[in-house]
């Protein structure tokens, strides 16, 4: 029987044309972060099964790929659980291995910390366009800095990326999950739901007032409670000032410094930020994970409808591993969704170096072979990129693929010639 040819579902083959402009993005982004001062630095892909399900991960933390214990270990007939049989998970983000690195490392690291991390994660989704099951993840991440200089940073080292790879016009969309507990407080809800609450209010985009109303009261919330909150949106909505409206009704429930913070947040970012995007407050952002302690932020293209990053601060993270809590703050650009933009736009790589094929005929040997070799290492040399080849029977065809590969000459050498 022949062995199945294809990769596996929610995996793919990346074919030289994308792995052109991936190579690029990947250089921009490394030398853009290292302006910023940002250290690459590197995890495994697995991490142990107690960390990737910690309670940290929200809703990712039900797809993670898991891995069986090898050897002597593995006894199926006697397991009674999965961790009898589980040790290992694929990472299905980078911010749980980051932390884990920090707390084995932090006495060797400087203080603050600025990380830039990029590598594939894996997650068992429903596979669907631009969303794979393996995908790239870049992570840019400051641990140690408790101030909103952190904040600062991250916004704008991502955008002035963005802005390298010529995308213009997006939003960051920002909010604080304390303003977000701030408000459910205001409106009567008990602790506890918070997080349920926020879920429900995440698809607002998507179902509207209206819809986010259903839901909750279908869920079983106070009605009084629902329409105060509601109310919130309804009304900020109407509000030249959406910020200092939501500040003024968040009084007694908001402690100061959050507000005077975020506010300094926005001013400092719309003082120094580049032309291509516009940060704009967003009371109904929410962002999936768990782990956030403070403000986040999410990358909206709003001409194409999508968000493409994100990130925020996870003050408690590192204390789940040493016992003691370090301020830390992320953002992530959506890599697989920048090349898959990237690629249906047309993008070509720029500033490439020339390249030459050398079609080299077959029964060329000795002494010509090794002429024409070191002709192109001359070429080479002066920074030319050459290919060196036999020549195909169906010439024509070799020379139509390598040409789709971006090569704009073609040198023929035959046993007595050298044809251009």
């Amino acid at each position: 029987m022949a062995l199945n040819k294809k990769p596996v579902t929610g995996m793919k083959d990346i074919m030289p044309d994308e792995m052109q402009i991936r190579d690029y993005v990947m250089n921009v982004i490394k030398e853009t972060y290292g302006k910023f001062g940002f250290t690459p630095m590197e995890t495994p892909c697995m991490e142990n099964i107690e960390n990737l399900s910690s309670k940290q991960g929200g809703e990712n933390e039900k797809l993670i790929f898991k891995i069986l214990k090898r050897g002597e270990k593995l006894n199926l007939e006697t397991a009674q659980s999965e961790s009898d049989v589980v040790d290992f998970g694929m990472r299905y983000d980078l911010t749980v291995p980051l932390v884990r690195y920090y707390a084995n490392h932090a006495n060797e690291l400087p203080s603050p910390f600025k990380a830039l991390q990029m590598g594939n994660v894996w997650r068992a989704d429903k596979p669907q366009k631009g969303r794979y099951r393996q995908f790239m993840q870049c992570d840019i991440d400051i641990l140690g800095e408790e101030s909103n200089l952190a904040e600062i940073e991250l916004i704008l080292a991502t955008t002035t990326t963005l802005g390298r790879l010529g995308f213009g016009n997006f939003q960051i969309r920002i909010n604080d999950r304390r303003l977000l507990k701030a408000m459910a407080a205001y409106s009567g809800f008990d602790e506890k739901d918070y997080d349920d609450v926020f879920i429900t209010l995440d698809k607002m985009d998507k179902i509207g007032v209206e819809g986010v109303e259903r839901e909750l009261t279908a869920n079983g919330y106070d009605s009084a409670s629902v329409e105060k909150y509601l109310a919130l949106f309804r009304d900020m909505n109407a509000s030249e000032d959406t910020l200092s409206f939501i500040e003024e009704k968040m009084t007694g429930f908001l402690d100061e410094d959050v507000k005077t913070g975020f506010r300094e947040i926005i001013e400092s970012v719309n003082a120094t930020k580049d032309d291509c995007f516009r940060l704009v407050f967003d009371p109904t952002l929410v962002r999936g994970m768990s782990y956030y302690t403070g403000t986040i932020f999410e990358i909206m293209m709003p001409e194409l409808g999508i968000s493409c990053g994100g990130g925020g601060r996870y003050d408690k993270m590192v204390g789940r591993f040493t016992g003691k809590d370090v301020p830390a703050c992320g953002f992530s650009i959506g890599f697989e969704r920048i090349i898959l933009i990237l690629m249906e736009s047309g993008f070509k790589v720029p500033n490439q170096n020339k390249k030459i094929v050398y079609l080299i005929e077959k029964g060329v040997s000795g002494d010509r072979l090794c002429e024409i070799i070191a002709e192109a290492q001359r070429e080479r040399q002066d920074g030319t990129q050459v290919l060196v080849a036999r020549m195909n029977k169906n010439k024509k065809f070799q020379k139509e693929q390598l040409a789709a590969e971006g090569y704009e000459e073609f040198k023929q050498f035959y046993r007595e010639n050298l044809k251009n």
